[in-house]
């Protein structure tokens, strides 16, 4: 009897803890609309997704989206005044700091795999594309397997650098993989020849691409080994997530993404009227045509 009431003891603790923490996943908007404060994780190098323009001014594609999703919550919870804090994440913190509440929602550069729906929550996915490289022109290197022997850059606590020291193992590739804080530093072991290449996602590469002097020295290659995706990033909140995937949905399936597009990928953009010049995939064109919040991985 003693033993079925510990075990009845311990259940009850654990619905109690299990409400309580369910209850706090819940609870974004209810922050949101009480404080009359949104917390937003940006980056400051992620062009052109989520970056600083030469006033320190966060902008970009991602950023867009993720002040559309605040005006969405302005307008229906009657907050004129919403205040947005803006605050600086990398690659590595940005999970923890969503966990913890530090920042209520991240639309940056983040991929959504399987492996982190258990750390945070994911919208309708912003964006597809592949991992490839960048190096100089001249370098010779073509393909990924061209990378055997070498030193490669990536940036640390990203999906990519996890995808290519599980490819430096499997293959016997025995490449030096430096992973750098940014994608800017990433980039720099290239300009400076300490890397022959850097492994990222493909619209970041073109970004880095676009702000050199001279962008036709260096070349974006290597055919992708994977196709992967970013959403904004939240704690686990139904009720959030359902907000924000609205948004979000509405935004591809009206034009207006595509417009976003448009305005960030084929034209000059800040902070030096830099063009990526960076073609819509067919891809792309079928997210916003049927959107979706399916990991990749």
């Amino acid at each position: 009897m003693k033993q079925k009431a510990l075990l009845s003891a311990l259940t009850a603790a654990w619905l109690l803890i299990g409400g309580t923490a369910h209850a706090a996943e819940q609870a974004t908007l209810d922050k949101i609309r009480s404080s009359a404060v949104i917390n937003l994780g940006v980056r400051e190098s992620s062009i052109p997704f989520s970056y600083y323009d030469n006033n320190q001014k966060t902008i970009g594609y991602s950023q867009d989206i993720a002040m559309k999703i605040v005006d969405a919550i302005k307008a229906k919870y009657n907050l004129p005044n919403l205040t947005v804090r803006l605050i600086p994440i990398t690659s590595q913190n940005r999970i923890p700091l969503v966990q913890n509440g530090t920042i209520d929602l991240e639309c940056g550069s983040t991929t959504h795999t399987f492996a982190r729906d258990n750390q945070a929550a994911f919208s309708t996915n912003i964006f597809l594309y592949g991992i490839r490289f960048i190096t100089k022109s001249n370098s010779g290197i073509k393909d990924f397997g061209d990378l055997a022997g070498k030193v490669v850059a990536t940036t640390a606590g990203t999906s990519d650098e996890r995808m290519l020291r599980m490819m430096n193992e499997k293959d016997h590739m025995n490449m030096e993989i430096i992973s750098a804080k940014d994608h800017a530093e990433s980039f720099l072991n290239v300009q400076t020849g300490r890397a022959v290449a850097f492994v990222m996602d493909e619209p970041l590469l073109y970004g880095e691409r676009a702000k050199v002097k001279n962008p036709e020295d260096y070349a974006v290659r290597g055919t992708p080994p994977v196709t992967e995706n970013y959403a904004c990033m939240m704690r686990k909140d139904p009720e959030f997530k359902a907000f924000v995937d609205n948004v979000i949905t509405t935004m591809e399936t009206s034009g207006e993404a595509l417009k976003l597009y448009d305005k960030w990928f084929t034209q000059p953009i800040p902070p030096n009227n830099m063009n990526l010049r960076y073609p819509l995939s067919q891809e792309l064109k079928e997210l916003f045509a049927h959107p979706n919040d399916k990991a990749y991985d």
